[in-house]
């Protein structure tokens, strides 16, 4: 009998299959498409062994251990809650599915609400790290009850990434947990993405660097307090040639970025609880206009695209770029805690920063400061608060100002680099202006206001 099954054979349900193979656990497979079955299990070569093909559903279900362990590595959505209806019928009390894609966390809270009226368990188990992650490491936040976890983590632990042999891997909470920190975690993607391609653009458009020697320079950087993922694979891509033309490769891709919605889901769920991670929403929002690429060439064609040259230095560009990823990770884990409460979920936010150290798109060198900061007594839960963060922003900041500044002024866009100073100078101002708002909102809605000093509503005199 085999201890999980796997329903797809996609591209990260093929390889999550291997992985778990190779570290020595018997392992069901299925798919849709059941031509792919027998093709997968040949490719697998030495591993074939650990690997059961069905072509049945009915017949996939009774050949594992009971309490079964299913995943699913299919579309989210719909395709998920028709599978649900198919495989229903054929489970019994104690057994756990998992739906292991980018699933918006209230559907993942439906069904395991759903589930659990039938004595079933639901996983919404957010997996990163493409590919090679799922094949040799992936990182997994896992949302669930107690008892699914019990049945996961022995194998969840053998194939996940490993930093200093710490599985990065972990019960985050019930029911939407994991896939809502997963949702936040692509978040910080995009605007980590968009910062490194604002830096980019800078240094090929306002200092003339070829795209090699801009990789060149996010190499060092990866050797220093920017090591991180995102960053090396910036590093490589930029110097390598496309063989059709010889010219640098990023040259002959189209400046249009694609998106699969998990950064939307971000914002969207960020200002629905009162939050704004704007970073983000540059993100998000600076790859909507790239994909508006005729008419940026229009309007370029009417009133001119003109960019000055720029004469910033690579240690000030590090330096606002640290400044910049700081403040993104800061909004994210905001968003966090703030549906930590909305949902009683008491999320461990040093446990989070753990799981994302190694397997992840966002692993990064700063997280290991992260995690020491919840781990200690934090003011007002900030991460901008945490006397390491202190300092590297009092570090870091003027550098991020000297860039946008000089951006703005040469007429380069940096959207999320100026979100983030933006946010910044907001966050450490104790008086701001939002007074003349509630001021305006009084004056035409008599809306009210608070008044320094006085508890209850207040009015303006314009209203005497």
């Amino acid at each position: 009998m085999a201890q999980i099954g796997i329903y797809g054979l996609g591209t990260m349900g093929s390889a999550l299959a291997l992985n778990m193979a190779e570290k020595g656990f018997e392992v069901a497979v299925t798919n849709r498409e059941a031509s792919w079955i027998d093709d997968f299990i040949t490719e697998a070569g030495p591993l074939a062994g650990k690997l059961y093909g069905h072509s049945s559903l009915i017949k996939f279900v009774a050949s594992l251990d009971t309490p079964r362990v299913i995943l699913f590595m299919i579309p989210s959505g719909a395709p998920m809650d028709a599978m649900i209806e198919r495989i229903i019928p054929l489970l019994e009390p104690g057994d756990t599915i998992i739906d292991g894609g980018n699933a918006d966390f209230h559907a993942t809270r439906r069904r395991a609400a759903q589930l659990s009226d039938k004595n079933l368990h639901f996983v919404g188990m957010g997996v990163s790290g493409g590919e090679k992650g799922a094949r040799h490491g992936p990182s997994m936040m896992v949302g669930g009850t107690d008892h699914s976890w019990a049945q996961l983590k022995p194998i969840l632990r053998a194939i996940a990434a490993r930093f200093d042999d710490d599985p990065c891997v972990d019960h985050l909470g019930p029911d939407g947990a994991g896939h809502f920190v997963k949702t936040v975690h692509n978040g910080i993607e995009y605007a980590d993405m968009q910062a490194i391609a604002e830096v980019y653009g800078l240094q090929r458009y306002g200092a003339s660097h070829t795209p090699a020697e801009i990789g060149q320079m996010f190499a060092r950087w990866d050797n220093g307090r920017l090591k991180s993922y995102l960053v090396e694979i910036t590093a490589k891509a930029l110097q390598f040639d496309d063989p059709k033309t010889g010219h640098p490769a990023v040259d002959v891709i189209m400046d249009a970025a694609g998106q699969k919605g998990t950064g939307r889901w971000t914002v969207v769920e960020a200002v629905r609880m009162g939050q704004s991670a704007n970073m983000i929403e540059a993100a998000v929002g600076a790859r909507s206009w790239s994909s508006e690429k005729e008419t940026r060439l229009k309007t370029q064609e009417i009133i001119g695209g003109s960019r000055a040259s720029l004469d910033l230095s690579e240690d000030t560009l590090l330096n606002a770029f640290l400044a910049a990823r700081i403040l993104n990770y800061a909004q994210g884990f905001r968003i966090l805690a703030a549906a930590s409460e909305e949902y009683d979920w008491t999320l461990d936010f040093a446990r989070i920063a753990q799981v994302w150290r190694a397997g992840c798109i966002i692993r990064s060198a700063l997280l290991d400061d992260i995690s020491e900061a919840f781990a200690n007594d934090l003011p007002q839960r900030q991460l901008i608060l945490a006397p390491r963060f202190v300092e590297l922003l009092a570090e870091t900041i003027p550098a991020l100002r000297e860039t946008v500044a000089a951006a703005v002024t040469g007429g380069h866009a940096v959207p999320a680099m100026s979100a983030a100073l933006a946010w910044y100078d907001t966050m450490r101002q104790g008086y701001g202006t939002a007074n003349i708002i509630q001021a305006q909102r009084d004056f035409f809605g008599y809306h009210g206001f608070g008044r320094l000093g006085e508890e209850g509503k207040h009015h303006g005199p314009w209203w005497d």
